[in-house]
């Protein structure tokens, strides 16, 4: 029998029970998440290159922008506190009032870009970037990446250094990263089920322990998204190698994290950016790895 997982209660319940509550296995996950949109034909029909630009977004004709939209798996409207904003843009306002709700102050959620899933997750960075971390307020850390044989492959720093990655810097106290799981693409989720690596709780130093990861429910993949890394991963389908910005993996059988995704803030919606106009079109190619 598949594994289950319990969801987690929506922030307006008080008990979390059997009785008011319902399990998820992975195929049912599977059924109701990310996989049933439209992203995945297009995925296929444009292939990783074209769909990853897809991904990007393009400013329409009016100059409007791709703005990233809420995306609630089906049959989890009362789980998720953006229950009631499927397929609406993103605001950061938005963020800041449920992580002001948090005993971390972060908060995040599920979206869908261009077609393809993402995970937005807010961090109260700014406010405690300057405090010890052992007082454990949470903050983005800066480390170097590990591959699978333990060679260091960079220092996540460097899109803070060098001005050819500004356009990856941290800013407004958010990440958004490609939620594809470099494992076997599954989908993993942002406080989508209740267990120790969810819990509204955040250890310094990218560990395994501690909550607030990304989990992968599909196969217990872990990502710590307030550790960002350089890393390395190949593109599965023709095995060339290319090398990221992103999260840190913590435990799982993933190999390694998961991709960040530039955007900028526009009057509060968060919003695609067009990497031939930002002079970056190979960080195209992170994307490629569930092709």
């Amino acid at each position: 029998m598949a594994r289950e997982f319990r969801l987690r209660p929506s922030p307006n319940a008080d008990v979390f029970s059997n009785e008011s509550g319902y399990s998820l296995d992975r195929r049912r996950f599977m059924r109701y998440s990310f996989n049933s949109a439209a992203g995945l034909i297009t995925m296929a029909s444009l292939g990783s290159i074209g769909f990853a630009s897809l991904l990007m977004g393009t400013r329409d004709s009016e100059g409007g922008s791709n703005a990233i939209s809420y995306w609630v798996p089906k049959g989890q409207e009362d789980s998720v506190w953006y229950g009631s904003k499927h397929l609406e843009a993103m605001k950061k306002s938005e963020f800041e009032g449920e992580a002001a709700k948090s005993a971390t102050n972060m908060s995040g959620a599920q979206g869908v870009w261009g077609g393809m899933p993402v995970t937005v997750v807010y961090v109260p960075h700014e406010e405690n970037k300057n405090s010890a971390t052992s007082t454990g307020a949470p903050r983005f850390q800066f480390m170097d990446g590990v591959d699978q044989t333990g060679a260091i492959i960079g220092y996540g720093g460097e899109i803070e250094e060098e001005e050819k990655w500004s356009v990856l810097k941290i800013h407004d106290n958010i990440v958004i990263l490609m939620s594809r799981c470099p494992h076997l693409c599954c989908i993993p989720g942002w406080q989508l089920v209740a267990n120790d690596f969810t819990a509204d709780n955040w250890l310094p130093g990218g560990l395994d322990s501690g909550g607030n990861k990304l989990f992968c429910i599909c196969h217990s993949s872990r990502f710590d998204p307030t550790v960002i890394e350089k890393n390395t991963n190949i593109n599965r389908t023709n095995g060339a190698a290319f090398q990221y910005f992103g999260i840190k993996r913590t435990g799982g059988p993933t190999p390694v994290g998961i991709p960040l995704i530039p955007f900028v803030v526009n009057n509060d919606v968060m919003e695609a950016i067009d990497f031939e106009a930002e002079g970056v079109v190979e960080i195209l190619d992170w994307y490629t790895y569930c092709s």
